[in-house]
């Protein structure tokens, strides 16, 4: 009687399966265990691109800067230190490199600190910056400001706890149509490049130098 009633239920079970067309089987998620296994990696994305990298003969990153590229160089004539970059991302039509000092800030504002050097339209087959970058508008194109000249200057934080002097480089699509500009004229500069390299942005490296007196 017992086998009766089982065979019956089992019956009833088949039928009802292959009436709804529904499997009892368990089916595996596809690409292996958890969904995983796809081509590139989770998501399909491929490999990442890797980031723009940007070093210093001069100094590791967060370290002190030598006396030599700042205001305490002898007779005060600091010069520039030698960058190089790497991993630079496809498309890249030029450069942008500023260096500031975010400690301070100017007139009160909450958006401008001192600007060191600010150097744009470097071209993008660049793969750095020599030491001693000569003054102003360069022979590749290359434009620069800084708060006292159209060049390079050095760090001059003054006793006391030190200053992160902060080097930004950005890879950009395009090259800026923006003006040589003036020394009096470099916060509105920096704004002005900046504005301009809105949403062209490719890459960003970052590499900081310490300093006090």
């Amino acid at each position: 009687m017992r086998r009766e009633l089982k065979r019956s239920i089992t019956w009833i079970l088949a039928a009802a399966v292959m009436s709804s067309g529904t499997s009892l089987i368990a089916q595996a998620p596809q690409g292996g265990a958890g969904g995983q296994g796809r081509a590139g990696g989770a998501g399909g994305r491929g490999p990442a691109t890797p980031p723009l990298l940007m070093t210093s003969s001069a100094w590791e990153d967060g370290g002190v800067i030598p006396n030599k590229f700042t205001q305490a160089a002898e007779g005060g004539a600091a010069v520039s230190p030698e960058l190089k970059w790497s991993q630079v991302p496809p498309g890249t039509q030029s450069f942008v490199l500023l260096m500031h000092d975010p400690e301070p800030v100017l007139n009160k504002g909450s958006k401008m600190d001192i600007t060191h050097w600010l150097i744009w339209n470097i071209p993008g087959t660049s793969t750095g910056l020599p030491e001693n970058v000569a003054q102003g508008e360069l022979p590749d194109g290359s434009r620069q400001v800084s708060l006292r000249s159209n060049a390079y200057m050095g760090p001059g934080a003054p006793a006391g706890p030190y200053h992160h002097y902060t080097f930004e480089l950005y890879a950009l699509d395009i090259k800026l149509d923006v003006p040589q500009g003036t020394p009096q004229q470099a916060a509105d500069t920096r704004n002005a490049v900046f504005n301009a390299m809105d949403g062209h942005v490719l890459g960003k490296a970052l590499l900081v130098a310490r300093f006090h007196r």
